[in-house]
């Protein structure tokens, strides 16, 4: 396994890069850190370029199994703790991080046979709440997330994390609302959004075999572009004096609705 303490290697001037999304978007790579996270990024097949662990997971004597099996192809390096720091976004980090070749598709890859249940985010921009709804659509059996534009970089570190393994084989699009909408009308694809003012409880909906979820913004909701769209619009009620639920909830309680 090959040590890398300075901070000229080409490798790690990669990886430092992925930290911005311009050059995430520019390589097609991103950084995935967390021994569970890699872990899930192996099991599941994510087209991992190397992984990147620090001076003192290398040392660690209960990591020494986790290292045999992530030396796959000499695709494992050490760095030294002060370079790691400097590629870490975690806060106490577990002193690994694998960089990961993106695996995209685009709106014309929708397939109306393996994509039923279509989750639309509406230009959701908090990092969490993104990873959170991947995850849950992976849980709730959703098909697909389609994202507008004006959300959060879906390969943000934070989005990463929060989705907990589910976007390294979760089909994932980002494309124009205009394109989306197409799309969605061309395959019959009911389109049921979630909107405060409106009569409509989800729980008192039949919900079609081919549904697409619209979700929106933290502060705003959905645009009016999906409120002048939708088939129908529904609203979770609010029992307390809570104006409105955080939309990665929102999104949860509507999926597992629509799902079941």
């Amino acid at each position: 396994m090959i040590f890398i303490k300075s901070k000229d290697n080409d490798r790690y001037k990669i990886a430092k890069s992925l930290l911005k999304g311009k050059y995430r978007n520019k390589e097609k790579k991103y950084l995935a850190e967390g021994l569970r996270t890699v872990e899930l990024a192996l099991q599941y097949g994510a087209n991992i370029d190397c992984i990147f662990i620090n001076e003192h997971f290398a040392e660690e004597e209960s990591n020494k199994k986790i290292l045999d099996s992530l030396d796959i192809e000499n695709t494992c390096f050490i760095l030294s703790n002060d370079l790691f720091g400097k590629i870490s976004s975690t806060e106490n980090t577990q002193g690994i991080v694998a960089i990961i070749n993106m695996n995209e598709i685009a709106i014309d890859d929708f397939d109306i046979e393996k994509h039923k249940k279509v989750i639309v985010l509406d230009r959701v921009q908090d990092p969490g709440n993104l990873g959170t709804i991947i995850r849950t659509a992976d849980a709730a059996g959703f098909d697909i997330i389609i994202m507008t534009k004006g959300c959060v970089d879906v390969y943000n570190p934070k989005v990463v994390r929060s989705a907990m393994g589910s976007m390294f084989y979760m089909d994932i699009i980002s494309a124009q609302q205009e394109d989306i909408l197409e799309i969605l009308k061309e395959n019959e694809v009911d389109i049921v959004s979630s909107y405060l003012n409106t009569d409509n409880y989800f729980n008192k909906i039949n919900y079609s075999d081919k549904t697409a979820l619209v979700v929106g913004n933290e502060a705003n909701g959905i645009s009016d572009f999906w409120i002048d769209n939708s088939d129908v619009l529904v609203k979770i009620p609010m029992i307390g004096k809570a104006e409105s639920l955080n939309v990665a909830v929102s999104a949860a309680l509507l999926m597992y609705q629509i799902n079941f």
